[in-house]
């Protein structure tokens, strides 16, 4: 199992492996053949960032047998997705503010993400493990009250598509089974969700290889799996959100209202 995050230190960017509170520096491309040049660094003294620049965020929805269950809604046949542009992605420990002229509400949707480690188009389920770098933690944000707002078309690229609101990271974990993994979030101190990665509709296998029929996946891009009960508004005027997957990390940010 390895953990690969990029940082900013003392105004370079760079990327290496995480060890307990140390990072051994690599040099190349994340993504073919990186190598270690010998030197390491103390976490206290980076600044993380988003572990990838995706080319493109794909975010499912009502990927859940327990939430489909809930909201009353059948089982899709096929995944069900949406695009969030690059310029939602935000870092660990970002500050995530509401736009100045939305009055909404704004709701944390905790999720797992699958980030692509090479060139992935029209794969098959078996071959889909190839094709996965890892895994991270990510906060699909989504400003509620436009979904719906003009009762012709839903916004779901809007919604979800304000700067900022795709935090993921600390870090991408290799050499994790998905399947086995419990997602939590942490608002302003109260666990708000726990779900088990098992209750997922379609596989992390069965994501990449069914989008990749759709188009072609890039290294970097990241797949929201979908989040599933307990998603929630952000109240406060500063509210502190964690997504917590064990073996995975931690993501935490500051949303303001």
């Amino acid at each position: 199992m390895t953990s690969w995050v990029r940082f900013r230190h003392q105004d370079q960017i760079g990327f290496g492996t995480l060890s307990g509170q140390n990072i051994t520096v690599h040099h190349g491309d994340m993504f073919d053949s990186p190598k270690a040049n010998g030197k390491t660094l103390a976490l206290a003294d980076v600044e993380l960032l988003a572990p990838t620049t995706p080319s493109k965020i794909v975010a499912l929805w009502n990927n859940f047998h327990a939430l489909a269950a809930k909201l009353e809604k059948p089982e899709p046949p096929e995944p069900l997705y949406l695009l969030k542009a690059p310029t939602t992605a935000a870092s660990p420990n970002a500050v995530v503010q509401k736009p100045a002229w939305y009055d909404g509400k704004v709701v944390y949707e905790g999720e797992l993400a699958i980030v692509i480690g090479k060139v992935c188009r029209a794969v098959s389920v078996e071959e889909a493990d190839d094709f996965i770098l890892g895994y991270t933690c990510v906060n699909d944000i989504t400003a509620a009250d436009i979904l719906n707002k003009d009762p012709t078309f839903q916004q779901w690229a809007r919604a979800k598509g304000f700067d900022d609101f795709c935090p993921f990271g600390p870090a991408i974990v290799t050499g994790i089974d998905p399947a086995s993994l419990t997602v939590r979030t942490v608002l302003n101190g109260a666990e708000r969700q726990s779900y088990k990665i098992s209750d997922m509709i379609f596989s992390a296998q069965e994501l990449v290889s069914k989008i990749s029929h759709d188009m072609t996946l890039l290294p970097g891009d990241i797949i929201a799996c979908g989040t599933s009960l307990g998603v929630g508004v952000m109240k406060e005027a500063v509210n502190s959100i964690t997504v917590a997957i064990d073996g995975v990390g931690e993501l935490t940010n500051e949303f303001r209202n």
